[in-house]
């Protein structure tokens, strides 16, 4: 058996507005374009109000994902979140039936077309187009998610601004008497109607099957998300409105190309002819983007052993090949040999499912009580959101009847038999509901927390997260003896005693019981002590450099026993609040990070003086050195005070350097012709401080004598 190994990243290519697009144009399509006929033959103008219920039961499914999504930003979305927290045999039901039901949304986007294409082109056979466009979309994908997000975003942009024109002539011509009777169809009816339209939301969340390809997941996701379901609901609600105000019952009700009837009452023939278009787009956008969604699943389950090896490989542009292969392949056989109308409408009640699940996830995660999950984004209102999330998909899947059920099961019947035959022989691994149970006195699964602090790594630091003021105030050692990690430990407690509310010897067992227990990270020659305390209120840094090395011993986790020792050359002692152990666990990640890069040991053992070792440690977008000098425009500072400098907002002068000493200045230093500045600050004013003052990319020394 075996856990999951590391594997090569996908490229982060989305940005903010990539992520809006893929989740606007994975929502506005058949919903809005097919839908409202058929929910209007069951709830008459009340179709409007079964939109409107049929959005709540989305809201906690979609902050429980934004939430998943942030704290493991990886390919898969469902299947990830459900196999990391509830084990790897809902994670393959989650996965395959994800996938298939993404396939069959995918399928009925691009045959639901022919209504419109039908509309002009009445002999042209639809099962063709729509098996050219999705070899079109597939070969598109090959060439990674920046492209798939490119056309996605002038989809979404061309589809919008037909959409504004249609709703700004069609709200000046509504009829009220088409809003009479109202409710008359009866609550039964606008419920079964809600679970019938509720497919029209789902796709607002499939993006988080990307969330490993998104820059920056912890801000780009929820507010890309969030942003798309609001114009998913508004759309959704203006446009109804505006599609019973103008079209009669009579002929609405079963209109398979309902916008386009609205269009031609609001605009005439030329309206039709561009809502038509505006179909035709957001049908190619919602199989676009789930054409991309899809693909990520069989990687995500290859990754972790649960599909087999060859769909967790890349191909040249970086996207998972064989993957969007197959696909691709069943996609095409869908449209060719079955009717993908009649069946994606079946696996409405699976996708329900899957948001009940995912709030389960979301509520095991939790209490799960593992530091290293560690959301960007936290969904409000916990327990009772997810509480809400897994109740109300519940009612939906009752009202939706028995057909829709059975295919449910069958997915899922489909999916078990797999994971028993092919996946459970080949995974060691459970869920975070183990770590759930530990607290009641079973087992946990270790390799989750490893797992999870790989990510924390990888996501990096928050713009709130004090990294560069805790290395700034950070006390340095330079050890010239070699000596055993007890003794150095001894040094650096006495220093971070005088700085937080514990003795030396307090610190000193904090930190040996830590290292007994594995808890201790060492790599490439450095080690992070490190330990949590209720009595501190921020958190401290003692940096040791030890040239000839210091002994450490290595201990067996289980029996504390001494097993042989190792040699480091770097020590960063670590001490912060207990109320923060995600924050702590980042500030560890941050340096872990930066001592696997290759510059580093060279520019920790060659430092020859002590701020330059803090400076090894800053991140190289967080910092710049800034030398004075007549040369070079920095020369318009010389002679001026520091508080009559302005670098931007957010820019310190965390150092200076003069003559071979560094110290921290004050805002009445005066700059002098050959001083060093280490300024620190947002990325974007740095690059502002270097086009004004190193246009031609010089930069510093870092050569200095050793401050004593």
């Amino acid at each position: 058996m075996a856990d999951p190994i590391k594997h090569k990243r996908l490229k982060k290519e989305l940005r903010l507005l990539d992520v809006y697009a893929i989740a606007t144009g994975a929502t506005l399509s058949a919903g809005f374009f097919l839908l409202p006929g058929l929910a209007a033959q069951q709830a008459g103008p009340a179709l409007i109000l079964a939109y409107a219920i049929a959005a709540l039961p989305l809201f906690p499914a979609m902050f429980s994902i934004l939430e998943l999504a942030t704290a493991m930003p990886r390919a898969g979305g469902v299947y990830y979140f459900l196999d990391r927290a509830l084990g790897p045999a809902w994670g393959t039901i989650g996965g395959l039936g994800t996938w298939l039901a993404l396939i069959l949304k995918v399928a009925f986007a691009l045959v639901g077309m022919g209504a419109y294409i039908a509309l002009y082109m009445p002999e042209l056979h639809i099962v063709p187009v729509a098996v050219i466009t999705a070899l079109a979309l597939g070969g598109l994908s090959l060439f990674g998610a920046g492209k798939g997000g490119r056309l996605q975003i002038l989809l979404v942009i061309g589809l919008l601004v037909l959409l504004v024109v249609f709703f700004g002539a069609g709200g000046m011509q509504l009829q009220p008497a088409h809003f009479e009777g109202f409710l008359a169809s009866g609550v039964d009816a606008i419920l079964s109607t809600a679970g019938l339209v509720y497919i029209s939301y789902v796709g607002v969340t499939k993006v988080a099957s990307l969330s490993e390809e998104v820059k920056d997941p912890e801000r780009n996701l929820p507010r890309g998300v969030i942003l798309a379901l609001t114009t998913a609901v508004g759309v959704y609600l203006v446009g109804t409105t505006i599609i019973v105000g103008l079209v009669p019952q009579a002929e609405l009700q079963g209109s398979l190309t309902p916008v386009a009837v609205a269009a031609d009452y609001a605009l005439g023939e030329t309206g039709k002819l561009l809502l038509s278009i505006a179909a035709l787009l957001a049908f190619i956008s919602v199989a676009n983007a789930g054409m991309m969604s899809a693909s990520r699943y069989p990687l995500a389950m290859s990754r972790d052993h649960l599909l087999p090896s060859v769909f967790r490989r890349l191909g040249r542009f970086g996207s998972p090949t064989n993957a969007i292969l197959v696909t691709l392949l069943v996609l095409v056989a869908t449209i060719v040999f079955f009717d993908p109308v009649k069946i994606a409408k079946l696996a409405s009640a699976f996708q329900l499912l899957m948001f009940a699940l995912v709030c389960a996830a979301v509520i095991v995660m939790r209490e799960s009580r593992i530091d290293s999950y560690d959301p960007g984004y936290k969904s409000p209102f916990y327990p009772w959101m997810q509480i809400a999330g897994i109740v109300f998909p519940m009612i939906l899947i009752v009202e939706m009847g028995t057909v829709s059920i059975v295919f449910s099961l069958a997915l899922i019947l489909v999916s078990v038999v797999w994971y028993l035959s092919y996946g459970k022989p080949r995974v060691a691994r459970t869920g975070a509901i183990f770590h759930v149970f530990e607290r009641l006195g079973h087992l946990r699964y270790q390799g989750l927390d490893t797992e999870l602090r790989g990510i924390l790594k990888e996501k990096g630091l928050r713009d709130d997260d004090p990294f560069d003021e805790i290395l700034l105030r950070s006390q340095v050692i330079d050890l010239e003896e070699e000596c055993s990690f007890e003794a150095a430990l001894t040094i650096a407690a006495h220093k971070l005693e005088k700085v937080i509310p514990l003795t030396s010897d307090e610190i000193v067992e904090q930190i040996m019981v830590g290292t007994r227990i594995g808890a201790t990270p060492v790599t490439r020659g450095v080690a992070l002590p490190h330990f949590r305390s209720t009595a501190i209120s921020q958190s401290e840094m003692v940096l040791m450099r030890a040239r000839n090395g210091v002994r450490m011993a290595r201990y067996n986790p289980q029996t504390l026993e001494e097993e042989g020792s190792q040699r480091v050359k770097a020590l960063f002692f670590l001490v912060s609040p207990d109320s923060n152990p995600s924050q702590h666990l980042r500030i560890l990640a941050r340096i872990a990070e930066r001592v696997d890069e290759e510059s580093f040991a060279d520019q920790w053992l060659g430092a020859q003086q002590r701020n330059a070792l803090k400076e090894a440690l800053l991140q190289s977008d967080r910092f710049l050195l800034l030398c004075l000098d007549d040369e070079t425009p920095a020369h318009e500072l010389i002679g001026r005070p520091l508080y009559d400098v302005v670098f931007g907002e957010g820019c310190l002068v965390a150092f200076l350097t003069r003559r071979g000493k560094t110290f921290v200045p004050n805002g009445r230093t005066l700059l002098l012709e050959g001083d060093r500045l280490t300024v620190i600050g947002d990325e974007t004013a740095l690059n502002d401080i270097r086009r004004r003052y190193q246009p031609d990319g010089a930069t510093c020394s870092t050569e200095q004598s050793l401050e004593e």
